[in-house]
């Protein structure tokens, strides 16, 4: 049985900083992987899901559904990560 809760989402927003990105720039001009950027990104995924898994939790669920991701720019020196799905209790029937 499946009882559906509802969206659960958690976000993220997040800026490399000046000196970091002065370096990722140099390094995207070279071309290949910006080991930088990768980083970034994957922290910043981890933090939207960790943030998710929390809200869930709240919401009284014990697993979450089609979950996704989304990413966007904000004012071009910030990415925003956000991670849904629909948080579901999942259980015998």
């Amino acid at each position: 049985m499946v009882q559906t809760l509802g969206l659960a989402f958690g976000v993220n927003a997040r800026s490399m900083g000046a000196a970091k990105g002065i370096l990722a720039g140099f390094r995207a001009i070279a071309g290949g992987e910006v080991k930088q950027y990768t980083r970034l990104v994957e922290d910043s995924r981890r933090h939207a899901i960790d943030r998710m898994i929390e809200n869930a939790m709240l919401l009284g669920a014990n697993a979450i559904i089609s979950m996704r991701f989304d990413s966007s720019e904000i004012g071009g020196n910030l990415t925003e990560i956000v991670a849904y799905g629909t948080a579901v209790i999942i259980g015998p029937r």
